[in-house]
């Protein structure tokens, strides 16, 4: 498990507030527009004040009824003008909280994907791949909701609150019945424009699934991601899915705007209609001051604000725990980014007491004490019983893990002093279990030199012996692999592994090698496309078969996580020890 980093001081609000602070153009003025639109509806009761105050008054002073039917016109056409302008207010408002919400949760999204993809491979081999990834889109859900609602809310309630409680009315039945009348209608207009805004927050959901779906087919192929170098593509691959999340939301926002709007005039304009109803019965006489005022008050303004508030804080309750776990993965220390780069290696390799712990099982050692030369250009093959530590050995050249003691060393120097981007780009691996991208066979070739042409990819193909399977395919190179390349046989996704592996063009190769559960056709395919994989290249086989330990340059034997013989294939048969043993039964 990498080390935890100290955590800031700063609060989980604050932490979220701060990504919304980098969009503080849109963000600040839409912050802005929203103490606007609740400071008008705050005007609300004012206004209502005024068309019940005025006809008393009038009354009163013996004000002719004519006089007193006009100034409630009057005041009546100047709170339709202050709802109009709220809700055209809270249209852009809308947009802005959204548009600035949704980049800063793009910024959050890319910054907690390009940290988990830079994590060391530790951390991944103690986590389950769906559920990290879950975890992630879970989390950061609950940080959009509280960003995009709850705090808008937050802050409109509170304000409407004090205004409400300044006013309780109690409404007579006729008031109640003028209103319950205007409800029906009401609703069905707000169900209708609200299954369109539902449709476009599940169009959003589909779009962000998908964007997802990198996130947890990087992180289930997180050993080929780090063994070709890939990060960089990975965050552009997820990027641009992000985008194509960000422009879905947006068009959202336009229909969420115009709901919003619909329901400031609509419903607080059906309100000010029972309010002026209400002041011509007042004027005749059929409702007492003392009803009106009760009603108007109650009806709009402290039951919906104080059952708003209950959702609220339970809201910001479980967005700080989600901010929380998020914090845990971005303060997790990543892999060394330091060291010599742009260096070409030849592709000599020396192991020098090389000996190795997994965290997890300390007691417990690997490989020990292991030191051996592997000269550039020739062939390795790395045999012995399951277990031995020879899967190890490869994560440890590959920089997966560091020895818990000893060095390892390429051209003579050591692995630490280079960067291991820089080793990286010059190794490849083709693993004993291929799981292929969920993309096309172009784009899972492609995958060892992101950007390659297409004339490129048909020529690694060739050399791999895949592309008479590929071209007799109805989409050819176009043709989706399914999950994890489940449409593909297990020689097919061999040779596709070997075509990637081609492209690459590595000066080291490490193969698993995989033929011990294909037919003997794919067999020969696959030992075909090897053999020209490994020429001119300093290359490591976990072998399985004895036809590839006889060609290599040198055999190791490990057993136990020890080297307990060296040398050629007639030298170690003939010496009669655990090689010739492995020889006899596990290699033929």
């Amino acid at each position: 498990m990498p080390a935890v980093e100290k955590k800031s001081p700063i609060s989980s609000n604050r932490w979220i507030f701060s990504y919304l602070l980098a969009e503080k153009k849109i963000f600040i003025p839409s912050l802005i527009a929203l103490f606007v639109t609740a400071g008008l509806s705050l005007a609300f009761p004012y206004f209502l004040k005024e068309l019940v105050g005025n006809p008393v008054d009038s009354l009163r002073n013996a004000v002719p009824p004519a006089e007193i039917l006009a100034k409630i016109n009057e005041i009546i056409l100047k709170l339709i003008a202050v709802l109009f302008l709220q809700a055209t207010i809270g249209y852009f408002r809308v947009q802005g909280f959204i548009r600035s919400g949704e980049s800063a949760l793009n910024r959050l999204r890319k910054d907690l994907f390009k940290h988990l993809l830079h994590l060391p491979v530790p951390y991944f081999q103690d986590q389950r791949a769906g559920s990290l990834s879950n975890r992630v889109s879970a989390d950061l859900a609950l940080v959009r909701e509280t960003l995009l609602s709850t705090v808008p809310q937050a802050v409109r309630q509170t304000v409407v609150l004090i205004g409400g409680l300044i006013f309780i009315f109690i409404a007579s039945w006729k008031l109640s019945v003028v209103m319950l009348g205007c409800i029906p209608v009401v609703v069905l207009l707000i169900a209708f424009f609200g299954r369109k805004v539902r449709n476009h927050s599940k169009a959003a959901q589909q779009s962000l699934a998908e964007a997802s779906t990198v996130i947890e087919e990087s992180v289930q192929n997180i050993a080929d991601v780090k063994s070709f170098n890939n990060q960089p593509f990975e965050c552009e691959r997820y990027e641009s899915s992000l985008q194509s999340f960000l422009a879905v939301t947006l068009r959202g926002a336009k229909a969420r705007g115009a709901f919003l709007s619909f329901i400031i005039f609509v419903l607080f304009g059906t309100i000010a209609f029972v309010v002026w109803y209400g002041a011509r019965m007042y004027s005749v006489g059929d409702i007492t001051w003392e009803n009106f005022f009760f009603f108007i008050i109650f009806s709009i303004f402290v039951g919906a604000s104080l059952g708003s508030f209950p959702e609220i804080i339970s809201q910001f309750q479980q967005t700080a725990g989600a901010t929380e776990r998020l914090r845990e993965i971005l303060d997790m220390q990543g892999e060394r980014k330091t060291g010599n780069s742009g260096i070409a290696l030849k592709g000599q390799i020396s192991l020098d007491n090389v000996s190795f712990n997994y965290p997890s099982r300390p007691e417990i050692t690997t490989l020990s004490e292991i030191s051996v030369q592997i000269p550039a250009g020739q062939r390795t093959a790395i045999v012995g019983p399951s277990g031995a530590g020879k899967s190890t050995l490869f994560s440890l050249i590959l920089g997966f893990n560091d020895p818990t003691s000893g060095n390892i060393r390429f051209d003579g120097t050591d692995a630490q002093d280079f960067s291991l981007d820089c080793l990286r780009s010059q190794i490849a691996i083709v693993p004993q279990e291929v799981m292929l991208f969920g993309g096309t066979i172009s784009e899972n070739i492609a995958y060892g030199k992101p950007g390659a042409s297409a004339d490129e990819i048909e020529h690694a193909a060739k050399l791999a012996n895949a592309h008479d399977f590929i071209a007799e395919l109805p989409s050819a190179y176009e043709t989706m692999v399914g999950p994890r390349g489940t449409k593909l046989s297990g020689g097919q996704r061999q040779r596709i592994a070997i075509a990637r592996a081609i492209l690459a063009d590595p000066k080291i190769l490490l193969l698993d090698e995989a033929t011990s559960a294909l037919d003997s056709e794919s067999e020969r395919l696959v030992n075909e496309a090897l053999e020209r994989l490994m020429k001119n290249r300093t290359s490591l086989v976990i072998a399985h078969r004895l036809s590839t330990v006889r060609h290599a340059d040198q055999i190791l034997v490990i057993s136990k996580g020890k080297l307990v013989e060296q040398g050629n294939h007639d030298n170690l048969y003939a010496a009669n020890g655990t090689y010739r043993f492995l020889a006899e039964t596990q290699l033929q």
